[in-house]
């Protein structure tokens, strides 16, 4: 029996065969795969459920969050069927044609391939008749392209077409009124006709192609509207068993959920996780991934230079303050603010309990910080400069500058539309403290909850607790003094166990400038020292 054992705890490390797939479609032969879960309509129907009942759809999600394989593997499985004639299009270099024969020769050539390679694969009796139809039958505007299913309906009625079109967004503009318009026809035409070629359209793009307006009209209200939902915990956990069966190297379940944790499931992270985990971290070996190997692991991703975190940045960038004032602030999920509408369909954040917030920890960390790079709210200076005996950091120090470096750049960012802004202080000033923490040395967290509030900032540098809880008075100073005072010292103070905090308040009725004197604050037992930083606009 020991030896037994003792065998089974022996299993050597195999090379794997597969990959964590983290730049492009999936190959299940050639990469790690799993089925998504829980991708259905407001009606709670899944795809396939939608297509038999001969349904047009809209997906959305953001790029590289696994749709494209996701329609790969349906087709598997509707092709199961030979009744199911099923074409994936693309119309990711479409968006810059001008020439409308262009994008409908492109459209008609690789919609024919498609329809004819399947009906011959299916034996279809009627395929020389649909080949000669076609031979003559060429795409000039959307309405030859009606007229094709028209007649394909008269020819073929026992066959079931679908069309998946992917990147749908890449539409030239001129033709999207055009091209919907015509498919809102064909679905009312034929929506009671049970035998029909053009049975199920699905438009798959980051955009919510339902709400398009064209005309004053949504011409795509007709569909059904499905969103492609991350991994769950439990696809994250199969995904990585599979590499775990090839290899003999396990992945232990803290390791599986903090990677969830931190990910959201977000299909590109989970898989570039999986290879860094694989390949950097602990390559070559059965010894099992643990918790602190994922935040090795995580702190090489934010590192790393690459296109998805590339793409992802130019789109933050473009709704650079909204994206700040959601990672700063409780900010309520708006359907139709314009600013979150983007941020969303490109993947940066989500509705999490009618709360607009970041999609996941990994992009907060790495955009955060990026911007914070770029506000350069830092001095060239050493930080033990800034250091006290006992490896304290001299807080007073710390934000009498900062009072300084806010008189050099002056208050036009801490006014939007000539009304002030309280998030543009608090950016800034944790941008200033982030200089004490990337060396390693130390966490910089914000926004999070702690006993009976959210608390703005906590520093933590080698072991201790730096509380910072910011304010902006708009009017009597004196209660925004006081209502500060007792939040930090009653809320934070006490939950956090500790003895002392900090207290900023951006003053707008004191004009910029004006010099700061710390203010020190005892109650019952806790010290809070307060700093009134002048915001005020002044004449010129």
């Amino acid at each position: 029996m020991i030896g037994t054992k003792t065998t089974i705890n022996k299993k050597s490390y195999r090379k794997p065969k597969r990959i964590f797939e983290d730049s492009g479609n999936v190959n299940p032969v050639q990469a790690y795969y799993v089925i998504l879960d829980n991708v259905t309509n407001t009606k709670n129907q899944d795809i396939k459920t939608m297509v038999d009942l001969g349904r047009y759809f809209s997906m959305f999600a953001p790029r590289q969050s696994g749709k494209t394989t996701f329609l790969e593997e349906l087709r598997s499985q509707l092709h199961r069927d030979p009744t199911y004639v099923v074409v994936i299009l693309s119309f990711q270099d479409f968006k810059n044609l001008t020439d409308k024969s262009r994008f409908y020769s492109l459209l008609q050539k690789y919609l024919y391939e498609q329809l004819l390679n399947r009906l011959e694969q299916v034996n279809c009796e009627k395929i020389e008749t649909v080949r000669q139809f076609l031979a003559r039958h060429h795409f000039i505007d959307h309405i030859s392209f009606r007229e094709l299913f028209e007649e394909l309906n008269r020819i073929i009625q026992y066959k079931k077409i679908v069309i998946f079109i992917d990147e749908f967004d890449g539409i030239p503009i001129n033709e999207l009124e055009n091209f919907l318009t015509t498919l809102r026809e064909l679905y009312i035409k034929y929506k009671l006709v049970k035998q029909k070629a053009l049975y199920s359209i699905g438009l798959i793009g980051i955009r919510n192609i339902t709400k398009l307006i064209v005309g004053g009209v949504s011409p795509f209200n007709i569909a059904d509207q499905v969103e492609i939902p991350p991994f769950s915990l439990k696809n994250v956990r199969d995904l990585y068993s599979q590499y775990t069966e090839e290899t003999n190297q396990p992945f232990s379940e803290e390791a599986v959920k903090k990677v969830y944790e931190e990910t959201r499931g977000q299909p590109w992270l989970v898989n570039r996780l999986g290879t860094i985990l694989t390949v950097n971290v602990k390559p070559g070996t059965v010894e099992p991934i643990y918790e602190k190997d994922v935040k090795t692991a995580i702190q090489l991703l934010l590192r790393e230079k690459n296109d998805h975190f590339d793409n992802l940045y130019e789109k933050a960038k473009l709704y650079k303050e909204t994206f700040i004032e959601i990672v700063f602030d409780s900010v309520e999920y708006e359907p139709d603010n314009e600013d979150q509408g983007w941020l969303e369909q490109y993947g940066l954040i989500k509705d999490q309990n009618g709360k607009a917030v970041v999609a996941n920890n990994i992009y907060k960390a790495r955009y955060v910080k990026t911007f914070f790079k770029e506000a350069q709210a830092f001095q060239e200076i050493p930080i033990r400069e800034y250091t006290l005996p006992g490896n304290r950091l001299d807080m007073e120090r710390i934000l009498l500058d900062f009072d300084q470096y806010i008189a050099q750049i002056g208050v036009r960012a801490f006014y939007r539309e000539g009304k002030p802004y309280e998030k543009t202080g608090q950016f800034l000033l944790t941008a200033w403290l982030y200089q004490f923490v990337r060396g390693g040395e130390g966490e910089l967290r914000y926004e999070i909850l702690s006993g009976l509030g959210r608390m703005d900032i906590l520093l933590t540098y080698k072991g201790i607790k730096y509380i910072i809880e910011t304010k902006m008075n708009r009017g009597n100073l004196t209660r925004t003094l006081n209502d500060g005072l007792t939040q930090v010292s009653t809320k934070y103070l006490a939950s956090e166990a500790a003895h002392e905090g900090y207290l900023v308040i951006f003053d707008t009725r004191t004009p910029v400038g004006e010099e700061c004197e710390p203010q020190g604050h005892e109650t019952g037992g806790k010290k809070v020292t307060a700093f009134i930083i002048a915001v005020g606009k002044t004449d010129d």
